[in-house]
């Protein structure tokens, strides 16, 4: 009996170093605890291999205390990262497509919200805007956000012919000095719109161009979220490639091979700090 005391103890002694050990961890990089946290949905986690969520947001410039605003979140996947990370000292606006512009869009808006509900104790202080210019434009309160963050959406934006609009609506959200972070489908150079609408990837210099065009000044890019094994010269385009595998199981191992698609990480400035 004094055998199994002393062994129960030991054992509450271990858990008790390893929760303060994890705390420690977390106060050195509360980045890094935050997508290493098991309140993460395990299908997301997978894609960190392709997605680089540490790597990508360190380059962008995260802390703790800013103002993030993420554009058309979808699902959720970087706002299970960026609200529990930004919850005690930060703010994270999640700047929603409306709902009424799609199926999609209300199906996602619908999943988010149910995610924020369900789930208060990490996501109780997200602030969900909506964003759908020209009619819904204030994603914060202007000049407030230290970054803007938009993960694959670009493409969209250029289907809907409304991606000047959007790259201004970031701008005034940005404060002086403020961040704009963009991860989008890389094209070949030189591929025109017509064909982005097709398939889905962008030309970097064109993202670049209405970038400046809207205020900013480009600042960085990094290879963070490379990927050379893309031929960018699919059927189905970009969503031939995983997660969407969108012709099923035809050549479903040569495209799990390739990986999730080429991406272009960009960092620009909003100037005047």
């Amino acid at each position: 009996m004094k055998t199994r005391a002393v062994h129960s103890a030991m054992i509450l002694v271990l858990v008790a170093a390893a929760a303060a050990a994890a705390s420690a961890v977390a106060a050195e990089d509360p980045l890094a605890a935050a997508i290493a946290s098991p309140t993460r949905t395990a299908k997301n986690v997978t894609r960190d291999v392709y997605r680089h969520p540490l790597e990508t947001l360190r380059f962008f410039g995260l802390r703790p205390e800013q103002t993030v605003v993420e554009i058309w979140p979808g699902r959720g996947w970087y706002m299970e990262i960026l609200a529990p990370y930004l919850h005690d000292r930060g703010k994270y606006f999640a700047a929603i497509e409306a709902p009424g512009a799609s199926t999609e869009a209300r199906e996602d808006a619908a999943f988010l919200r149910k995610r924020i509900a369900d789930d208060p104790a990490h996501y109780g202080k997200v602030i969900v805007s909506e964003l759908q210019p020209p009619q819904l434009t204030e994603i914060c309160p202007p000049g407030t956000a230290d970054v803007v963050l938009t993960f694959r959406n670009v493409h969209n934006w250029i289907d809907a012919g409304d991606q000047q609009a959007q790259f201004e609506v970031f701008f005034k959200a940005l404060k002086p000095g403020g961040v704009l972070g963009v991860v989008e489908h890389r094209a070949k150079p030189g591929t025109s719109l017509e064909e982005t609408r097709k398939s889905g990837y962008v030309d970097e210099a064109y993202v670049k161009k209405l970038a400046t065009t809207a205020g900013f000044r480009f600042d960085a890019e990094a290879p963070i979220n490379n990927n050379p094994k893309d031929t960018k010269d699919y059927p189905q385009g970009v969503w031939t490639l995983p997660p969407t595998l969108t012709l099923g199981d035809k050549d479903r191992d040569k495209y799990l091979a390739i990986g999730e698609s080429d991406r272009m990480t960009l960092r620009f400035v909003k100037p005047g700090k």
